[in-house]
């Protein structure tokens, strides 16, 4: 399978973010790839009043995703806000594509390192999984990626592969956490992991204040043995992976956590 990874950054913007997620999709449908993956907070960037732009999975913003999924022929999975309880907002991530119209809502909320996103947004409570060619995969969001149960849920439900959208926080030494936990997951779920993060907005000159996390690039493909398939660096860029879904049943025969797996 050909996916494509589009380390992007959004902005306050979500009709300049559309044409970004459109212009990007095409490359990727281009480029052979039948899924591109987007960052988290892709309709508008964090750091900003998200209950402003907050809107229905029936709204425009999501409708126009869907179009453009079927206009280039693409699977798309994109960070976007929907309403929540209580005047927040739930952080959700949109796939539209062939066959496919699903979204999952971030479980995990990061509270941590100064930043309290419980303030204003409304977890999710349910794993969410997609068909894409015949290979099932998961969906996680930014701070679930330190959460191995989400992803050793995603693995016994048939995933292969867990997708990740990101939009990460910056600080010393979060790039490498971001590496090294895609790489702990996918040892834990032995499934290929996906993991898709906002461009460090400081690779292109913007001034990053306050504790709003914005992005620190690297994203990067995992397989299910935690090997670096490929990896991009802190500015935007496209990346486009190809996954050998056979490794899943290798790894899987080789390290069989998933079957070991005792119940504490």
């Amino acid at each position: 399978m050909r996916i494509a990874l589009a380390q992007v950054l959004s902005t306050a913007d979500p009709q300049r973010n559309l044409v970004t997620v459109r212009d990007h999709a095409r490359q990727a449908k281009e480029a052979g790839a039948t899924l591109v993956v987007f960052p988290e907070a892709m309709q508008v960037s964090f750091g900003h009043d998200l209950a402003k732009y907050a809107q229905a999975l029936d709204g425009p913003w999501a409708t126009l995703i869907r179009q453009q999924a079927r206009d280039i022929g693409i699977t798309i999975a994109v960070g976007m806000f929907t309403p929540g309880e209580g005047g927040r907002v739930r952080n959700t991530l949109l796939v539209a594509g062939d066959g496919v119209d699903t979204h999952y809502d971030k479980i995990h909320l990061y509270d941590a390192f100064g930043y309290a996103e419980s303030d204003s947004v409304t977890p999710g409570r349910s794993p969410v999984q997609f068909e894409h060619e015949g290979t099932i995969i998961g969906l996680a969001t930014c701070y679930d990626l330190r959460f191995p149960r989400l992803f050793t849920r995603h693995a016994q439900a048939g995933a292969a592969i867990c997708i990740v959208s990101a939009s990460w926080g910056q600080g010393e030494g979060k790039a490498e956490q971001w590496t090294t936990l895609a790489q702990a997951r996918a040892l834990d779920s032995t499934t290929f992991v996906v993991a898709v993060d906002q461009a460090d907005p400081e690779s292109i000159g913007r001034t990053v204040t306050g504790t709003a996390p914005l992005g620190v690039g690297h994203s990067l493909a995992v397989d299910p043995l935690g090997r670096v398939i490929a990896q991009a660096g802190a500015e935007p860029e496209l990346l486009v992976v190809d996954l050998d879904l056979d490794q899943v049943e290798v790894a899987r025969k080789q390290l069989p956590v998933l079957a070991n797996a005792v119940d504490l």
